[in-house]
């Protein structure tokens, strides 16, 4: 009996981006149907016009009405609003945010009802996205709201590279005050955890970045290597977890210490997402560690500078799609692995 397909759910992002364009580009491969069957959640108008904009002839989606309808040979595409959105591409507007919005709810209410297997979401706009029912500053923030228990990680990975975050969209004013002992200890158990059952690394090994620059050169810069992340270490440590550090960012990075690790953990955004943009950018995956449900993204933006001229990668969004399904299939080996674990019990002395 042949494997069941994947259902990935797809977000078709801000409208006026190139969150359709790069769909689209994906599935202009045949070959991306042997290993998925893909649903986008948004518009058969909405996609024509990006497809018309961009001259592709030699594409269409299979509308549909539910997921049941689905054709396993298709890239499907199931419309959550009918009306003919008002598409400006290239600029940011609150039609772009409206209808993001609505993608993204559509596609995160199948992913729920488990009618998905796993999401994929196309690029936002942080700020035209933004409603009464949307206060968030992006869309980690947004599932961890859905599906978390405040234990999600953003996660960046690539072939050669994967940095996680400690503190995510906030300013840097708030970095310090943010981080905690606790923080920063919940965030490297996720991060463990995740490189084992999301990435079948069995031991994995991760590198903690310091706050300060040089790591505070013990505490002249700042003490909170000192006092806060030096301590997170040591105490998942006491858990067998392989954790290092505190490394100097810079040097950390810039002599390729981080090639001997399975994962670094940086303080904050820029911290750890400037060093994987410039490693890895247009081939990176941002992953949302630490949830039940399996999400991933490009690590790019919505690219307006770019929309609608036929000239963006679909390289990110494709990865972000094998990404997804890799790690679907190794969440599911790994349940099937430690569902009864063996357990080994002393054997009694004879008396």
């Amino acid at each position: 009996m042949a494997e069941e397909k994947i259902i990935v759910g797809i977000s078709q992002g801000d409208i006026n981006g190139i969150g359709l364009e790069v769909i689209i580009k994906t599935f202009l491969d045949p070959q991306m149907f042997e290993l998925c069957t893909p649903i986008v959640f948004g518009s058969n108008k909405t996609a024509s016009f990006h497809r018309k904009a961009l001259n592709i002839e030699d594409f269409s989606f299979n509308p549909i009405r539910d997921v049941s309808e689905i054709n396993h040979k298709r890239a499907n595409i199931i419309n959550v609003y009918e009306e003919e959105a008002h598409i400006e591409l290239g600029k940011q507007t609150d039609s772009g945010g409206k209808y993001a919005l609505k993608s993204l709810e559509a596609a995160t209410n199948a992913l729920t009802h488990k009618k998905i297997d796993v999401l994929v979401t196309a690029p936002i706009n942080k700020e035209n996205i933004q409603a009464p029912n949307f206060k968030f500053p992006g869309h980690t923030e947004y599932l961890e709201s859905k599906f978390g228990n405040g234990k999600s990680l953003m996660l960046l990975v690539s072939d050669c590279l994967r940095v996680a975050v400690v503190t995510g969209h906030i300013p840097v004013a708030r970095v310090a005050q943010e981080l905690t002992v606790e923080k920063i200890y919940d965030k490297i158990r996720v991060l463990n955890q995740s490189l084992i059952q999301d990435f079948t690394i069995r031991r994995p090994r991760i590198a903690v970045l310091g706050l300060n620059p040089h790591a505070g050169d013990n505490g002249i810069i700042g003490n909170e290597e000192q006092t806060i992340i030096k301590p997170a270490i040591n105490k998942s440590q006491q858990e067998e977890i392989l954790v290092y550090g505190p490394y100097p960012a810079d040097g950390f990075f810039g002599n390729g210490v981080y090639k001997q690790f399975d994962a670094v953990l940086a303080m904050y955004h820029d911290q750890g997402l400037i060093p994987f943009k410039t490693v890895a950018f247009n081939a990176g995956v941002n992953f949302t560690a630490g949830l039940p449900v399996v999400r991933t993204s490009p690590d790019h933006g919505t690219a307006y500078d770019i929309a609608g001229k036929n000239m963006a990668s679909e390289e990110s969004f494709r990865k972000a799609v094998y990404t997804a399904i890799d790690i679907y299939k190794n969440r599911k080996q790994y349940a099937e692995l430690t569902v009864n674990p063996l357990v080994i019990t002393p054997k009694k002395r004879d008396r």
